[in-house]
């Protein structure tokens, strides 16, 4: 199928608003007696979906909760349990896209790069690759107590991805605290969406990112 520039570019546009609509800040949400005191099915105003209606569980109490739940997870898995999944997968995105950045340029010495930081990853030896991987699984399962099932994960009252790690005392002032959650969730999101562009746009091109913006084209 052919698709011609005026119409990539319209598909382009239409992707992105939608998918901006999620990252809308809650303080643009009218209140919950707002919602109440107007009759009406959903809006842009008080749901990511339009044409969906807001999942029960998403009441707006989530830093960063928009409503934005197409495929239902809320309505069959914990809470909890999803929110800790998205604040460990952006964290680690977070990581790996200044991960993608740095080591573009940066090679610490008896070391060598290969052709793009995701080459990188094949020229380290596997036995380096297993450290790694029992490494993070070691920290994974002693973080938790070895509770990694949504039915005990949070036994303990523990908040979804709250490891007690917070040596500048961000949270002691509770304004300040509701601010950095909302930050976090918001910038682990634009993470994995970037972590997964560098990735494809590397894979695709053979190039690193700062070589293919040198030698950006547009298309035509």
């Amino acid at each position: 199928v052919l698709i011609v520039p005026a119409m990539y570019r319209a598909i382009l546009v239409s992707a992105l608003v939608a998918s901006a609509s999620a990252f809308a800040p809650s303080a643009m949400l009218p209140r919950a007696g707002v919602r109440a005191a107007i009759a009406r099915g959903p809006t842009m105003q008080d749901n990511a979906m339009p044409f969906l209606e807001r999942p029960p569980k998403l009441d707006g109490s989530l830093a960063g909760d928009v409503g934005f739940d197409p495929v239902g997870f809320s309505n069959y898995f914990d809470l909890r349990w999803l929110r800790e999944s998205e604040l460990k997968h952006g964290r680690v995105c977070m990581l790996g896209v200044t991960g993608l950045l740095v080591q573009e340029a940066v090679c610490l010495p008896q070391f060598s790069n290969g052709k793009t930081p995701v080459d990188d990853f094949f020229v380290v030896p596997a036995a380096g690759l297993w450290q790694v991987f029992f490494a993070i699984g070691a920290v994974e399962f002693f973080s938790h107590g070895f509770k990694l099932t949504p039915g005990d994960m949070f036994s303990e009252g523990r908040e979804a991805g709250d490891f007690g790690f917070d040596p500048l005392g961000c949270g002691k002032n509770p304004d300040a605290l509701a601010r950095r959650r909302l930050v976090e969730v918001k910038n682990g999101r634009l993470a994995m969406i970037a972590f997964g562009g560098l990735l494809h746009q590397q894979l695709l091109t053979g190039q690193g990112t700062f070589e293919q913006l040198a030698n950006f084209k547009a298309i035509a």
